[in-house]
């Protein structure tokens, strides 16, 4: 068979997406000929990257391209067309967005993210080679007999690792992803049990990271007075409502009073007509690269419980200050400790050489690049997004057309959409609380409720946003594609959503 058709084929489909994006791009040039100078003004003209990448990610089911494009043309919004010349125009667009590409890698959360998925990446391999997981998950066969019971306990074990959501997701999915394969769970459901017990918890929880990041937002935004944070925090527990109902829906549909909806049933078809349990492109994300893992003739459940044991307590005691009484956490550090006490105790144990530990860790670290990829990309488009003032053009429009008592479910409403399309959580915490927090104050509004309100919006959008860091590194754990883990959810994460909207809206009446 000749391979010109082939090469024909391909040329020709390079050649219409070049067209295509030189037409998106020469569209965006034009634009700003009519864009006012100062971004603040943009008004709804800044919703035009977000429109384009969702719609670019319907139609072409590729995150990393439309990342890449929309934050350009958002880049592009930002920068004036320069003369080059006569007559010859020219944009600094591309030099500009060089500088945000560089100033998202040297931004210190975008270095702890890398640092620490990077290393929890390199944890989970070294687990997975010393036959530790593969020794929990024959200790968890023993008390999960039936694919409905192996599931409640993925949900019990992501309510316990409470501390963070990326080591819970990073946790909980690499140690139950054996278990549930052989109850012939697709993937895909594994990844929304995982994802569901990850955030959702983690914001109910007033010893969690969140905790601990929130109250110190609260503390900064005037709200709670210095030193309260967490106590502040703490108020707006029993608001967080997606966070409850986002938890309690698992084990609902786990024993099959919510039924498989829209794209979770069909991936429960293809795994009863006998197809895979991941679907496909998975192994592109797969943490576990696919491949499978030599098990050591004695195995150890020890191997994974105490490695993890000192992650969570190393995490909470370097920092935490316990002289002043103050609580906090330091993931980093917890990640670099429990490196060095894995290499201590599994070279003791004849486990695996130095040589290998470092290959090991070397192999881990390399299997999160693309969700770390994903992530960074995602942190450079809420960077632009910042720069068009887009969420700020949310909250205040949706504010200006509000009165007290709906503030509340405004506020969800508002934020959930604008954290679909960014993906950032804390990011859209920090630009959301300095707005809301005296907006309600100056309402009249329950301001614990109203800061519900922004978390609940936070945890929902990272929640199902296709490219969100929570959707990235619940998918490499559990060996799921990405945007099939994010369409299965949708539709879950949607009556979570609808529910939570209705209890903020009975609130925000009764409340105010």
């Amino acid at each position: 068979m000749s391979r010109k058709p082939v090469v024909a084929s391909t040329r020709a489909k390079g050649i219409r997406t070049v067209i295509s994006i030189a037409i998106i791009l020469i569209a965006a040039v034009v634009m700003t000929h009519f864009l006012p100078a100062d971004p603040a003004l943009f008004g709804p003209i800044s919703l035009i990257p977000a429109i384009f990448l969702i719609a670019y990610i319907f139609a072409t089911k590729r995150v990393v391209e439309g990342l890449v494009l929309a934050s350009v043309i958002g880049v592009i919004m930002v920068t004036r067309p320069v003369t080059v010349g006569e007559g010859v125009w020219a944009t600094n667009a591309f030099s500009t967005f060089s500088q945000m590409i560089l100033d998202t890698m040297m931004d210190e959360d975008t270095a702890w993210l890398i640092i620490v998925c990077g290393l929890m990446g390199s944890i989970i391999a070294l687990i997975e080679k010393t036959g530790g997981a593969f020794a929990f998950g024959r200790w968890a066969a023993t008390k999960a007999k039936t694919r409905k019971s192996s599931l409640i306990w993925t949900w019990i074990l992501g309510i316990i690792i409470f501390i963070d959501d990326y080591l819970n997701s990073l946790t909980v999915g690499a140690c139950m992803a054996k278990l549930t394969d052989e109850h012939k769970v697709p993937r895909e459901f594994l990844s929304y049990v995982v994802d569901s017990t990850a955030a959702p918890v983690c914001v109910l929880i007033p010893i969690s990271t969140w905790a601990v990041f929130v109250g110190g937002l609260l503390e900064t935004n005037g709200w709670a007075p210095a030193g309260e944070g967490l106590t502040y925090f703490i108020k707006t527990i029993p608001y967080d409502f997606y966070g409850w109902i986002a938890t309690f829906i698992v084990p609902l549909a786990i024993i099959g009073i919510i039924p498989a909806i829209g794209p979770m049933k069909k991936a429960f078809q293809r795994v009863k007509d006998g197809g895979p349990l991941a679907p496909p492109n998975s192994e592109k994300i797969d943490i576990h690269g696919g491949e499978e893992v030599q098990i050591p003739e004695k195995c150890s459940i020890w191997n994974m419980l105490i490695p993890i044991l000192v992650l969570i307590v190393s995490t909470i005691l370097t920092g935490s200050d316990f002289k002043e009484g103050v609580f906090g956490t330091d993931m980093q550090l917890g990640v670099i400790i429990t490196l060095g006490f894995m290499f201590a105790f599994y070279l003791i144990q004849g486990l695996m050489t130095a040589e290998e530990f470092v290959d090991v860790c070397l192999e881990g670290f390399k299997s999160m690049i693309l969700p770390l990829l994903l992530m960074v990309l995602a942190f450079l488009f809420a960077r632009v997004n910042a720069e068009i003032h887009f969420t700020e053009y949310v909250i205040n429009t949706g504010a200006s057309l509000v009165t007290p008592k709906f503030l509340p479910l405004i506020v969800f409403i508002m934020l959930s959409i604008t954290e679909f399309i960014t993906g950032t959580n804390w990011g859209m915490y920090i630009i959301a609380l300095p707005i809301v927090i005296p907006l309600a104050q100056r309402m009249g509004v329950n301001v614990a409720l109203a800061v519900a309100a922004v978390l609940s919006a936070g945890v929902f959008g990272s929640h199902i946003c296709f490219y969100s860091d929570a959707t990235v590194i619940t998918s490499s754990a559990c060996g799921c594609d990405n945007m099939r883990h994010a369409v299965t959810q949708l539709p879950y994460g949607l009556l979570g959503a609808v529910l939570s909207a209705v209890c903020f809206l009975v609130a925000g009446l009764i409340m105010v």
